[in-house]
């Protein structure tokens, strides 16, 4: 009996924990399905700086929630009777501690912030995922529309 509750239990970490490492879109060529088939802006513009970012993931939960379930479970193999109470505690609160890192560590992006004059005068500044290489001088088109901007040639 003890070993389907650990079955069951590992199964449904691995799961969650492969859930919480999918990444929304953030590149020049990547849109989510709310983007599509709705009109976008276009503007024209010159790069003027690129400069490399780290694009933190939010946190989802799935990777403390999914260490504090296995942490719990392994803790609570040792000892017997309160020992055992007390090092499943341990266990849940250590193994929350490090799935949190983890999936933190597992979803940050490399990503860049391109500067551009607008053909109009104005400069505006868009980060995205570094899935694009941009240069000085480099001439580029500026899509806005449905809450998100990005820079692509």
């Amino acid at each position: 009996m003890k070993s389907r509750i650990l079955t069951f239990a590992f199964a449904t970490t691995a799961v969650l924990g492969l859930a919480g490492c999918a990444a929304p879109p953030t590149g020049s060529g990547d849109y989510v399905r709310g983007e599509t088939r709705g009109e976008m802006s276009v503007r024209f513009g010159v790069v003027e700086s690129v400069r490399g970012v780290r694009i933190n993931a939010q946190d989802t939960g799935v990777g403390g929630t999914s260490g504090a379930i296995l942490g719990g479970i392994a803790g609570s193999t040792v000892g017997g009777g309160n020992g055992q109470i007390a090092g499943a505690v341990a266990g849940a609160l250590l193994g929350g501690l490090i799935g949190s890192s983890i999936e933190k560590d597992a979803n940050n992006r490399q990503g860049i912030e391109v500067t551009v004059l607008l053909d109009g005068g104005k400069y505006i500044a868009i980060v995205q995922e570094a899935d694009e290489t941009f240069r000085i001088g480099d001439r580029v088109r500026v899509l806005s529309g449905r809450g998100s901007t990005r820079v692509s040639h």
